[in-house]
């Protein structure tokens, strides 16, 4: 069952989606558009949490499962039926078990594909068409085992390798269009951040074919990697230590891990937001 309350009444001049939005990453980006003059729109699949946080923020809300394509249907609907979108911020995921390769669930590796990847592309396929006509911002918040992984992370890393190259490729097939993908990866000590300048616009922009698309994505400084916090300065034995947790992606305990576990979450949510300050 798909519940919307009414948005704000103040009127915004950019709208937002924001999928995953009942808790952490999700929640704080929701909070931090609104605190810019955003109207957002946030979903998941705990309607509860998602009245708070509009009771809290003044946003609107969808609750839907992104597993089910007639949920992301209804949800489509309803937030284009409010109006236009000027960003989608992808955020949806999950890990689930710890499990060696040679172990792993079957079941937890297709939840974790649905909740990461095809939930993403779903999202993604339904707002295109309009962000294509109109001009917007795809945010994906993938993480950093989308850039490498560690043992016990298969499914997880699998997961997040997949969903990094639906952006990937999204930006050499969008080129010449008005729709920037932004790709965000959190990590518990630090995040790699990638946005992609302005690409070039027209009919020539980056050469011919296949290569000069790469060109234009990837090449001439259109994308700009950094690393920021304390997991850039680790060596290798660290990292691996770190990677080596019970459950990854998920908070554990107190202590340093945790702390390193909010700042990135804090970075990765301003980043969020300072990615889509630079079309305004």
């Amino acid at each position: 069952m798909i519940q919307v309350t009414a948005a704000s009444s103040a009127s915004s001049p950019r709208r937002a989606l924001v999928t995953g939005a009942s808790t952490g990453i999700g929640a704080a980006t929701v909070r931090l558009l609104r605190a810019h003059d955003w109207e957002v729109v946030a979903t998941a699949r705990r309607g509860d949490r998602l009245a708070a946080l509009s009771e809290e923020t003044g946003c609107a809300w969808v609750a839907a499962d992104l597993q089910q394509p007639a949920d992301v249907d209804r949800l489509a609907a309803q937030v284009k039926a409010a109006g236009p979108l000027d960003a989608i911020v992808n955020n949806a995921g999950g890990a689930l078990g710890a499990d060696p390769v040679a172990e792993g669930s079957v079941e937890e590796w297709t939840t974790m594909y649905e909740r990461n990847v095809l939930a993403a592309l779903r999202v993604t396929q339904a707002f295109l068409p309009e962000l294509r006509r109109r001009g917007g911002d795809l945010v994906f918040l993938t993480s950093t085992a989308a850039h490498d992984t560690y043992p016990g992370g298969g499914g997880y890393v699998a997961a997040k390798h997949a969903e990094r190259v639906i952006a990937n490729t999204l930006r050499l097939e969008l080129v010449g269009e008005p729709v920037r993908v932004i790709e965000i990866a959190p990590g518990n000590g630090g995040h790699r951040r990638v946005l992609p300048e302005p690409l070039p616009r027209g009919p020539g922009a980056g050469g011919r074919g296949l290569r000069g698309r790469r060109r234009a994505a990837r090449g001439g400084g259109c994308r700009r990697v950094h690393r920021v916090g304390a997991g850039a300065a680790r060596t290798r034995k660290h990292r691996l230590a770190d990677r080596a947790s019970p459950r990854p992606g998920l908070q554990h305990g107190g202590g340093p891990r945790l702390m390193r576990e909010r700042r990135a979450h804090s970075l990765a949510t301003a980043r969020v937001c300072e990615g889509l300050s630079r079309g305004s």
